[in-house]
């Protein structure tokens, strides 16, 4: 594992600080079997969602990875990502995708029969107003289906050492104030390849109040106990956190969950608003 980097004192913005870091995402992300979403995570997620409507939203669709997965499954979909970088790369895939503001879609009001936000909530700087946004666009009856860094996780963090009797973990310790807002960076090597991830850790109450400020009502709630409960972690392999002021990291184990509140506009960029920055196989690349 290599030693984490300096970080400036002072909250950066998450979007920004994506965009520096999108190489290393396309890198991370491009091989197969590499990380958690191959290996547990796709499958725990995609079994939450709806049938296919007339369409489905990514919001944080990054390169498309989610977004392939969504059309092979007979979604259409558009995505929408903060990182110019990663949102170019999805149109380089054959997919619909524009720059945006996760809090500010470029999409009409009711386009959409469903909004996917895996992975993402957590990396976003307003994440409540990408929540009332997702709900926006919902027709009603519309679904969301999201899955974040679980809190306790991103509170916490494994500390080298052995595990304690017949469970080889390392401890998990949580040192820091479970609701305090802030910050964080994860630089994580695995296999030759090096992700910085940039997030915010925020407590669980927040996001639900998030959601019930935008009108949701949860109807399903999952946690991957199986990977949570007692994750095997090589001590040469913990990622290093970086976090304003002091640092510390957590394993980026993912709770996702369905929420839903209340026809996509015609053309070959289904809902997408004047003055949206479009980038897919029939758009101007960014």
């Amino acid at each position: 594992m290599s030693p984490g980097r300096p970080v400036d004192p002072e909250p950066t913005s998450l979007r920004e600080s994506w965009e520096a870091h999108a190489g290393e995402w396309l890198a991370w992300a491009g091989v197969p079997g590499h990380d958690s979403y191959w290996r547990f995570h796709r499958e725990a997620f995609f079994a939450l969602l709806p049938a296919p409507g007339r369409l489905t939203v990514d919001v944080g669709c990054g390169q498309g990875r989610v977004t392939a997965d969504l059309v092979a499954r007979g979604h259409t979909v558009v995505g929408v990502d903060g990182s110019p970088t990663l949102a170019a790369a999805a149109a380089d895939r054959g997919i619909a995708a524009c720059v945006g503001d996760a809090a500010s879609l470029p999409l009409g009001d009711g386009v959409a029969d469903c909004v996917v936000c895996f992975m993402v909530l957590q990396d976003v700087d307003r994440f409540a107003g990408a929540i009332a946004e997702a709900a926006r666009v919902l027709r009603p009856g519309g679904r969301m289906a999201w899955a974040v860094v679980h809190p306790v996780n991103s509170a916490g963090r494994f500390e080298p050492g052995p595990g304690s009797g017949d469970d080889p973990a390392p401890p998990f310790v949580i040192r820091q104030p479970y609701y305090r807002v802030q910050q964080y960076a994860d630089e994580v090597e695995r296999d030759g390849l090096v992700m910085t991830f940039h997030s915010e850790h925020r407590p669980l109450q927040d996001y639900a109040g998030a959601l019930a400020d935008a009108g949701f009502v949860i109807e399903a709630d999952r946690t991957d106990r199986a990977r949570s409960r007692r994750p095997v972690v090589p001590d040469a392999a913990l990622p290093r956190r970086r976090m304003p002021p002091r640092g510390r990291r957590r394993p980026r184990v993912s709770r996702p969950a369905v929420i839903g509140p209340g026809s996509p506009m015609p053309g070959r960029h289904p809902g997408f608003t004047p003055g949206g920055r479009a980038c897919g196989p029939t758009a101007p690349r960014l």
